[in-house]
């Protein structure tokens, strides 16, 4: 089968080519490994962002993180509903399957899901011209109003506080998993959350005692 050339495409073939040369051929060892299966400790739960890779952010190899990527790095809450339950289908089989250690959320800068859920400037629209993307942020309906009262809804103080409210939201969606409250309880399971900013490079993690995100030293 045969492809007709293009610029994106020839992009990705040379980054492939540069991959079985250095990614995988000196590591043909790991590579078989990861053939036989996956144990990975971490599941981190990120944004779609092209900016924010988190294999690139925690220097990671293939294997050691189990990664869902959505926008705004949402968690819906845990419901039985019929329907295609993407996000939560992964959660489950990070934890029943996997037995992950650990599941971060981790937020970004400049964050356009959570700028359109603070500016709902898609609210209202159908699907495939918005609709999608606005029912999705609207699991944030509940924390936008308190932050538009004290910040407004335009730049970038309102923005960072929206962004930083969703990954508490996605770490209280969590918490009503059953089977991730009852391995959170019993000691088997930790839930963290993350900020990082694409301006400067820095990493902020959740203080859970404080509420605040600080950055790493």
């Amino acid at each position: 089968m045969t492809h007709a050339s293009s610029p994106e495409l020839d992009h990705l073939i040379e980054g492939y080519r540069r991959f079985r040369e250095i990614g995988w051929t000196p590591h043909r060892d790991r590579w078989r490994r990861l053939g036989e299966g996956q144990q990975p400790e971490v599941m981190i739960i990120a944004c779609s962002d092209s900016r924010v890779d988190p294999s690139q952010i925690f220097d990671v190899d293939p294997g050691e993180i189990f990664v869902v990527r959505n926008v705004a790095a949402l968690v819906p809450p845990f419901e039985t509903a019929p329907g295609h339950h993407g996000v939560s289908a992964a959660l489950e089989f990070a934890v029943q399957v996997l037995k992950v250690k650990e599941i971060m959320v981790m937020g970004h800068g400049m964050c356009g899901g959570c700028k359109a859920a603070l500016t709902q400037e898609l609210h209202g629209s159908q699907p495939g011209e918005g609709g999608f993307i606005a029912d999705w942020i609207g699991l944030l309906d509940g924390v936008r109003d308190p932050i538009a009262e004290t910040f407004g809804t335009e730049g970038r103080p309102a923005e960072r506080e929206m962004e930083q409210a969703a990954v508490r939201v996605s770490l209280d969606n969590l918490m009503t998993f059953p089977c991730i409250r009852r391995k959170v309880r019993d000691g088997e399971l930790r839930l963290r959350g993350s900020f990082f900013a694409i301006s400067d490079g820095i990493l902020h993690v959740l203080d859970s005692e404080s509420g605040r995100f600080a950055p790493v030293a």
